[in-house]
């Protein structure tokens, strides 16, 4: 194998593990920061034992600086400033005898600190970061459903992203002669519930305030949805992750940063403002069946108005 290779792998290898370092660089910092933290407490407590002995050194150090001090037969060759220069060498070396004692659990403590804060700094930006690169793929998103609509409709944009399809059902009536017959129409059905966004989550026998009661399940859900909408309109804005918890749903990473902004006033702001847990949709049989009290459980697709980090510190001051 030539050298090159060689040198060639050995370079991949390290930039592999410079990179994979650079990755879990919070995690290994917060680890450090932890048991850095821990051992500086240990070493500040075995320091702690040792303060008897420095006590004791200086104590004799100033025992016989004290007796000539005293003793007047000397007080003309030991003057009093004489003494007071003494003891404050007495005094300068006991206080360094107590920063060295204590000086290795402080840095390492400090260390530690910072540590701890270099890796939450780290989160810091990557959090941000994600959080703009998101705000780009929303922002690409809902100007794609924009154009959507400008040529084709708000409906063909609806059925698009809900996957809605015409589907040819069976139905037998009976005519006015009192002769049953079968007749074919379409309806207008939601396709694979897969396809819904990513957000969607069912309201079952795991959710909070879920009972074996269709009409209650129904009423619960209402009321969870006109306080969400109330608490919207009160404070500006509702993140996803607290209607989840409302409801018992567990939280998600892109709860934290997705919701609704209710912002009437700014021209600007394209959201529905307001909450709608997607109850009442119409072109889908298993909500008609819920709303109907044929079902228990529901999947519930929140229309959230997408990334609203960067959104709440706009938000108008007017009032509407």
């Amino acid at each position: 194998m030539k050298k090159t290779e060689i040198a060639t792998k050995v370079s991949r290898k390290f930039n592999k593990l410079a990179f994979s370092v650079k990755k879990h660089s919070p995690e290994i910092l917060v680890t450090f920061g932890v048991v850095g933290t821990v051992a500086s407490a240990i070493m500040a407590c075995k320091a702690t034992t040792k303060i008897s002995t420095i006590l004791d050194n200086t104590k004799k150090d100033l025992e016989p600086i004290h007796r000539v001090q005293e003793n007047k037969e000397f007080s003309e060759e030991y003057t009093q400033d004489d003494a007071k220069k003494e003891l404050a060498i007495v005094y300068a070396q006991t206080g360094v005898r107590f920063v060295k004692l204590y000086a290795p659990s402080v840095i390492l403590g400090a260390l530690s600190l910072t540590s701890i804060l270099a890796s939450s700094n780290i989160l810091r930006k990557r959090n941000v970061a994600l959080a703009a690169a998101y705000a780009t793929v929303d922002r690409g998103f809902k100007e794609y459903r924009n154009r959507v609509i400008e040529r084709f409709g708000e409906e063909i944009d609806r059925e698009l992203k809900y996957n809605i399809k015409a589907k040819e059902i069976e139905e037998k009536i009976t005519d006015e002669n009192g002769n049953e017959k079968t007749v074919k129409k379409n309806l207008m059905v939601t396709g694979d519930p897969n396809q819904y966004s990513d957000y969607a989550r069912f309201f079952d026998d795991g959710c909070t305030g879920w009972e074996k009661d269709s009409e209650y399940n129904l009423m619960f859900l209402r009321s969870e949805q006109n306080y969400a909408n109330d608490r919207l309109k009160a404070r500006g804005y509702l993140f996803l992750n607290e209607v989840y918890e409302r409801l018992g749903i567990k939280p998600t990473k892109a709860g934290q940063a997705v919701g609704w902004i209710y912002d009437p006033n700014n021209p600007k702001h394209k959201g529905d403002n307001y909450v709608d847990f997607g109850i009442y949709e119409v072109n889908r049989e298993r909500a008609r069946a819920f709303v109907n009290g044929y079902e228990q459980t529901i999947l519930l697709d929140f229309n959230v108005d997408g990334p609203i980090l960067d959104s709440i510190e706009k938000l108008s001051d007017g009032v509407n």
